[in-house]
């Protein structure tokens, strides 16, 4: 057997994790298509959100989040991966090659991030203060940094100003027909594969309590036993050099690389979007650390209060988005 390349049973499998990365409204806009020892990884822009995310930017992040977990996946399998950004001008689409290699060594804890990437879910109920147990919030900062992504963790007074961003951001949104027949397509139905379903969204009544969480359609659920209220939270920003579709796949993958970290210690996380969608509130939230770049997505983190609602969001199958030669 030749063992020089991966057979198309290890692709299969690291493939299937990474297509458990977070992505905007779980659109998972992600294809991959694997041939002699080289993966490649395609944007699909027939599942871009044109209201939401008109310039890709957040289709981006959510490619370099899977691209991180299939690396994740891959070393686990001990496979390392040598991966090339945009490779080919002439294939815009073209997010990645990745080129697999026999000659991984994993750690204990790289196993541990693949147990969190099955383990990891958006929880956009209130959350309480990080425990001391889960150790200190800036080693999470080295996670983005190894992919030019600077990490910012903002001051409890900032709450007032991302509150006033939201605000603003589903002002500017309130009367945008076409964004809420988008944001009502994706979330709160009951698709099989993709979308975000009525139970992985807050009630009414925790919504209430995460006053920087992007309004979301009515859930299906009931109201859970009530939490702690005030959401207490750690936020933090995730910020570039640039706006460039390279710097926004850079996010996508300082993106998984703390979602993973974090989840591997007990963290509870939550993305935010919706924040920087809008001039308005992008340029509010990057008035909160001028020096760190510009903000592509912020996070919330925490302890999990309550228990956490049943089920996991759906994915589209391996064999919908790999194509093996």
């Amino acid at each position: 057997m030749d063992t020089a390349v991966p057979d198309t049973g290890v692709i299969q499998s690291a493939v299937d994790l990474a297509c458990r990365a977070p992505s905007v409204h779980n659109s998972q806009p992600w294809r991959w298509r694997y041939s002699a020892g080289r993966l490649d990884l395609f944007s699909e822009r027939t599942r871009l959100l044109p209201s939401a995310d008109p310039s890709g930017r957040q289709l981006h992040i959510s490619c370099g989040a899977a691209l991180h977990h299939v690396e994740v996946a891959l070393t686990s399998l001990r496979w390392r991966s040598d991966i090339d950004l945009l490779p080919e001008p002439s294939l815009p689409r073209l997010v990645a090659a990745i080129h697999c290699h026999r000659d991984a060594t994993p750690r204990s804890h790289d196993f541990d991030l693949v147990t969190a990437i099955r383990h990891r879910r958006t929880d956009r109920r209130p959350f309480g203060p990080l425990a001391a147990e889960a150790g200190p919030v800036g080693r999470l900062g080295d996670q983005a940094g190894r992919f030019g992504v600077t990490l910012t963790v903002l001051a409890p007074e900032a709450r007032t100003t991302l509150a006033a961003a939201t605000d603003a951001s589903s002002a500017a949104r309130r009367y945008d027909s076409d964004y809420q027949a988008e944001l009502h397509w994706w979330a709160g139905h009951s698709l099989t594969g993709e979308g975000i379903p009525p139970g992985s969204l807050a009630t009414t009544g925790e919504s209430a309590h995460v006053p920087i969480g992007r309004a979301f359609p009515r859930p299906g659920r009931q109201e859970s036993t009530p939490g702690p209220g005030v959401d207490e939270s750690t936020v933090l920003m995730l910020s570039t050099d640039s706006d460039s579709p390279a710097a926004w796949t850079r996010c996508g993958q300082a993106l998984s690389a703390v979602l993973l970290e974090a989840t591997s210690r007990g963290i509870a996380t939550c993305p935010l979007t919706h924040l920087t969608e809008v001039e308005t509130s992008r340029d509010m939230i990057a008035a909160l650390a001028p020096d760190a770049g510009l903000p592509q997505v912020l996070l919330r983190i925490g302890s999990v209060t309550g228990s956490p609602p049943a089920g996991r969001t759906p994915r589209r199958s391996t064999a919908e988005v790999l194509t093996l030669h």
